[in-house]
């Protein structure tokens, strides 16, 4: 190879290289687009690898082994110590959010690779987030939120079927609503998100809120209605049990560990209402998929809601994505959203821009905001 041709290529490929994966929208495009190519080179993957066996860990690895610089978006692609030292090259792994349970820190500092999360809160130059906005701290201004509340009422108001029976000139009205004034609001984890919804749901309707999670007290239950400026003794405090007799909605806002996953089972399922509606905005693994399958297919509760699954993105051949089936037949009412409880535009071009901004430090050498490890 003649002495420029080497020198250029050498040049080129000396280049830091960044991978962006998981970004199903393209929605980091703009924030990167001032970072010239002869600068970085970034390769952004619209699609996810799931690790479920050797040969799907393998073919995630093959894509990931290249490069210094890893953006990801929240839990789409898990980062445990066998995947980071499985990627040698890499030197920066930028996350969105501020709950990082799926990625092992403590392998990341062992091996040099520096973690930074991306909370919202907007660029240092004068771009705004989603904590920007007010209430933030109570969480009624989280995307998750309103998508909790989204999924309930379409539930309970039935939009989801008698939309569906309209387009297909099946039908008109499919069946009575369920209305919520006055009904049981249970809630899995009183956290900032599900003190929120439990606000609405009591200043907007009047439900009565019960709550649980394994370490809640009622002065803590207190204390947080406190804070979501309401008088003591509205979130009250139940045993699991008897929440789940007797609520007649049940949300879900538990943070998924060893602990907590399968909280939900065919047990908690069976003292559920047959009028009841189950709404998971959380996490999948917080309820046994299999034992809700059954649940739903004997048409034991009036029906679930579900944002978040097992597998992400949900496989073709899961019977979750069966279509014109449920509700019908005796089976409970469903209906499926694609983990869109956080894609929000704010909140996601929040993060991208929090995200760029990291790289733009990195290749920069200066010091880098919102690191964990």
């Amino acid at each position: 190879m003649p002495s420029a041709a080497r020198q250029a290529f050498t040049k080129v490929s000396k280049l830091p290289s960044l991978a962006i994966i998981d970004d199903y929208l393209s929605t980091s495009k703009p924030h990167f687009a001032h970072i010239p190519s002869t600068r970085l080179q970034i390769t952004t993957f619209k699609d996810t690898i799931n690790p479920i066996n050797e040969a799907e860990t393998a073919c995630l690895v093959d894509r990931l082994k290249p490069f210094e610089a890893i953006s990801t978006i929240r839990e789409r692609t898990a980062f445990p110590g066998s995947l980071l030292r499985s990627l040698p090259n890499l030197k920066l792994l930028l996350a969105t959010g501020t709950q990082f349970e799926m990625f092992d820190l403590a392998a990341a500092r062992e091996l040099g690779i520096t973690v930074v999360a991306a909370p919202g809160l907007g660029r240092t130059d004068g771009v705004t987030g989603i904590a920007s906005q007010p209430n933030i701290k109570k969480g009624g201004a989280h995307p998750t939120t309103q998508h909790t509340w989204a999924l309930l009422m379409a539930l309970a108001r039935n939009v989801a079927a008698d939309d569906a029976a309209l387009k297909t000139g099946s039908g008109w009205q499919s069946d009575l609503a369920m209305s919520l004034t006055g009904k049981t609001l249970g809630i899995i984890g009183l956290g900032r998100l599900g003190a929120a919804v439990a606000r609405i749901g009591h200043l907007a309707w009047g439900m009565n809120v019960v709550c649980w999670s394994e370490n809640l007290t009622q002065e803590k239950a207190d204390r947080t209605a406190a804070e979501a400026g309401l008088p003591s003794g509205i979130f009250r405090v139940v045993s699991k049990e008897e929440l789940f007799r007797g609520a007649d909605v049940i949300s879900l806002h538990y943070v998924l560990s060893a602990r907590s996953r399968h909280i939900i089972g065919i047990k908690e399922l069976e003292q559920m209402k047959s009028s009841a509606i189950l709404v998971n905005t959380s996490r999948g693994p917080l309820i046994d998929q299999a034992a809700l399958l059954e649940t739903l297919e004997q048409g034991a509760i009036r029906g679930a809601a579900l944002d978040v699954f097992e597998i992400e993105p949900l496989p073709l051949y899961s019977p979750w994505r069966r279509a014109n089936y449920w509700g019908q037949g005796g089976r409970s009412r469903l209906i499926t959203t694609p983990h869109m409880g956080y894609v929000d535009e704010g909140l996601m071009n929040a993060w991208y821009a929090e995200t760029a901004e990291n790289v733009d430090r990195w290749l920069g050498g200066k010091d880098i905001l919102h690191r964990i490890a």
